[in-house]
């Protein structure tokens, strides 16, 4: 198992990789990209940050933040993000013959 050491430092800009699950090219798709985008707005009234960059590609995303001082706390507001997006499109985007044991258990999706 990975053993990521990841930098925790508040106030500090930080840039991610996010990938479709499976590699799917479907993060330009209309939908998906107007669930991100009301995700994004509004966990960021609730956690605040500033998005420094963004690149939107077919299957997999760049961007850089700038969290507030005093705040390091990235992962929770990715899997508010990510929850969101995932609920606003599992009608459309959902393949059951994707879900394991394994997702179904850590309640994951096939996004």
């Amino acid at each position: 198992m990975s053993r990521y050491r990841r930098a925790m430092a508040a106030g500090s800009s930080y840039f991610f990789t996010m990938v479709a699950y499976r590699r799917q090219s479907i993060l330009c798709d209309e939908a998906i990209r107007n669930a991100l985008r009301a995700s994004i707005e509004t966990v960021r009234v609730a956690r605040p940050f500033v998005i420094d960059a963004w690149v939107l590609l077919p299957d997999h995303l760049h961007c850089v933040w700038t969290l507030p001082d005093g705040d390091a706390d990235f992962s929770t507001r990715w899997m508010m993000i990510k929850r969101a997006v995932s609920l606003a499109c599992r009608e459309d985007y959902r393949r059951a013959d994707w879900v394991t044991a394994s997702k179904l258990k850590h309640r994951e999706s096939t996004i």
